[in-house]
């Protein structure tokens, strides 16, 4: 049973503020890389490569906080985060803080892929991408006017922010491919005016990113200093080994978790029986996913999808 979820951020997405066209470009874009991503598992593609594909998609769209079109730092540069896990042996890559690398997802697969290292950061990390022969930009090609704008108008009342309307922008995706098999990918930008060098979840295993074939596949978004002092992904995975509780159950407990320290934010999840899971403590998730019909399914509100 081949399934598929991708997330592009969750937060307080205000129906009457954010609707009308704006709304229909981000359902839009979240169907078509959900579509795309979906033909490719269709066509036999592993749960690894399509996970990598359906972050590259959301690394490329400027409305999401990830490659082009993260949030900058309080020096005006996107310091960018990925991680990507295999289900199959739990193997697993990692980047924090990189700078010039055009997809951070395909730099933390050849971390896993390429060296004996679970995680690079930094100048280091972008320095092994360009040996491997992915592509490097200009640290400008990252960013947008909009996130010019938001880092002035957060720089200006001294705040640290998750993506502006405190919407947390964190882009990920999550797989079981036709042999079963499962994957997770996450990739970010992080906060708005954070500390030069700071890094979140998204590349920390077991926080941010999970995936293992005898329980789930895990990519989650929302603010990560919780998502880490609570290991929520894994604790999904554990909830689910351990005491056997169905992926609805862990999701639900472990995103309860961060809640109880004062933490929002998401979660996909697929369980190795093709279960999928989106549940959200905040007004919003942008999320799409292929239900157990095959059909291709949208949602941003808790209410629709």
């Amino acid at each position: 049973m081949i399934r598929l979820a991708i997330h592009g951020g969750a937060g307080v997405i205000d129906r009457e503020q954010f609707g009308g066209d704006r709304e229909q470009r981000y359902r839009e874009a979240l169907r078509d890389i959900t579509t795309a991503t979906h033909d490719r598992l269709r066509n036999g593609a592993s749960a690894l490569d399509a996970v990598e594909l359906a972050v590259r998609l959301l690394e490329d769209c400027p409305y999401f906080n990830a490659g082009h079109g993260a949030v900058l730092n309080s020096d005006g540069v996107a310091e960018m985060d990925a991680a990507v896990m295999d289900g199959r042996e739990r193997r697993c890559g990692a980047v924090a803080a990189m700078k010039t690398t055009r997809y951070p997802v395909s730099l933390a697969r050849a971390v896993m892929e390429q060296t004996e290292h679970v995680m690079l950061a930094g100048t280091g990390a972008d320095r092994f991408g360009a040996s491997v022969g992915l592509e490097q930009v200009d640290a400008d090609y990252f960013i947008t006017d909009d996130r010019r704008r938001q880092l002035t108008a957060a720089a200006r009342e001294g705040r640290i922010s998750l993506d502006h309307d405190e919407k947390y922008g964190t882009v990920g995706a999550v797989a079981r491919d036709a042999d079963g098999h499962l994957a997770a990918a996450t990739s970010t930008g992080g906060m708005t005016n954070k500390l030069p060098g700071r890094v979140g979840d998204t590349p920390v295993i077991g926080s941010g990113t999970w995936a293992d074939n005898a329980t789930c596949a895990v990519s989650g978004t929302g603010h990560g200093e919780y998502f880490m002092r609570s290991a929520m992904a894994y604790d999904i995975h554990a909830r689910m080994a351990y005491t056997g509780d169905d992926l609805d159950v862990a999701a639900s407990a472990a995103l309860k978790t961060v809640a109880s320290m004062g933490g929002s934010g998401g979660v996909i999840a697929i369980a190795a029986d093709g279960t999928v899971a989106l549940p959200f403590n905040s007004p919003g998730m942008y999320r799409g996913w292929v239900d157990a019909s095959g059909e291709v399914r949208i949602g941003i509100y808790q209410d629709d999808g």
